[in-house]
């Protein structure tokens, strides 16, 4: 006779995640397998996510986290929208992805409070008191008189430097501490592959990294999905803002500590063209994805506050920065300083919290699909 694994349900877990948004459908699933059938992203061996289903609804937390198959998942909703039951893996999915990203953050209480909206009032405080302190210190409460100088008349950038690099560096190790236990738990949870030919095609961890980051960066895998397929483009967009920003940012500092430069510097300077389009790309994605979210609410889900509190702080903080460079060029004093200092508050609280929040999808997924590869997970044809 066969012997059996003996299964302790986690039922906290089950509440969790059918109280979570997204989850709530959980309990329709009847195993049909329909999900898996209808995913082409999922690999031949194991499919998802009908098994991440049943390990949610068995309760299962450690499978389910210790799993790269629901960071493999980009939620493109071609499974909930052909549920027979209405049981919305996908969103389930979300549900469970939001509780990992929780499990795994450093401090575990970020984790908790970037997830609950009765904290987001005093996340934000945190920003606001800061720059509320600085400015204090330095003498610059009220609105500046004549010309519009953000850096010398409001917020110096040594202070900004000082603030943002604090920030990065919490949330660097944040994200170090997260996926570090993240990749512990893979290993421990999946068979590493001994073919050596499959090493041999996928070549050495550095190789598949940057073979995977690439991937993402086109996204390759999101192309594959039917039901919401526009979404491809809409986040492509986005990348595309955040990393010609980054460019940008990058370009100014070496303007001011390299070339020692001032600010603010004429409009039709490269690195201010760059911005420019870059700032509009990444307003367009996040329209896109705004759109994208509502056309499809019924067949794909809408979304629950953790998905939407990501998706406003980008649209925020695009806005804002965009409103900041108008309305000092039409040399508006009176808006111009309160939008810019709300402009600094939401790019702190976006990169300060990026480990805790749904900007850690980038981090998580990235591993998962590189584990993917390294552990022979990933079928060939999506290669």
């Amino acid at each position: 006779m066969a012997e059996g694994n003996l299964i302790k349900p986690d039922l906290e877990f089950v509440k969790r995640i059918r109280n979570s948004p997204g989850g709530e459908s959980l309990k329709k699933c009847y195993q049909c397998a329909t999900c898996s059938v209808v995913c082409n992203v999922t690999p031949e061996d194991k499919p998802f996510p009908r098994k991440e289903m049943l390990h949610a609804q068995w309760g299962l937390k450690e499978k389910l986290f210790a799993n790269p198959d629901i960071w493999l998942c980009n939620q493109c909703s071609d499974c909930t929208a052909y549920c027979p039951r209405g049981a919305k893996p996908g969103e389930v999915l979300g549900a469970v992805r939001k509780l990992s990203i929780e499990h795994y953050a450093f401090p575990s209480i970020m984790g908790k409070m970037v997830g609950d909206p009765k904290y987001l009032w005093f996340l934000l405080a945190v920003p606001v008191v800061i720059f509320l302190v600085v400015l204090g210190y330095m003498g610059h409460i009220g609105i500046p008189d004549g010309e519009i100088i953000y850096a010398e008349k409001f917020v110096p950038v040594p202070a900004i430097d000082a603030i943002f690099i604090s920030a990065a560096l919490f949330a660097a190790l944040g994200f170090f501490a997260g996926v570090t236990r993240y990749w512990r738990d893979l290993k421990s949870g999946v068979e590493i592959s001994t073919n050596k030919w499959q090493k041999k095609v996928k070549g050495p961890l550095p190789i598949i990294i940057i073979n995977t980051i690439v991937a993402f960066m086109t996204h390759k895998r999101f192309r594959k999905c039917e039901v919401t397929r526009d979404r491809a483009d809409a986040h492509l967009f986005v990348f595309l803002g955040f990393a010609g920003l980054a460019i940008t940012t990058t370009w100014a500092i070496v303007y001011l500590y390299g070339m020692h430069l001032e600010s603010p510097y004429p409009w039709n300077d490269p690195m201010k063209i760059l911005g420019s389009i870059s700032a509009l790309s990444l307003l367009y994605g996040i329209v896109q994805i705004i759109t994208n979210r509502k056309k499809n609410a019924e067949t794909a889900g809408a979304g629950g506050y953790f998905d939407w509190l990501f998706i406003m702080t980008i649209l925020t903080i695009v806005v804002t920065g965009i409103l900041s460079y108008a309305l000092r060029l039409a040399d508006i004093a009176v808006l111009a300083y309160p939008v810019y200092f709300i402009h600094l508050v939401i790019v702190f609280f976006l990169f300060a919290y990026a480990p805790f929040s749904k900007m850690a999808h980038m981090v998580y997924r990235t591993t998962a699909l590189v584990f993917a590869k390294y552990s022979g997970r990933e079928d060939k044809k999506y290669n």
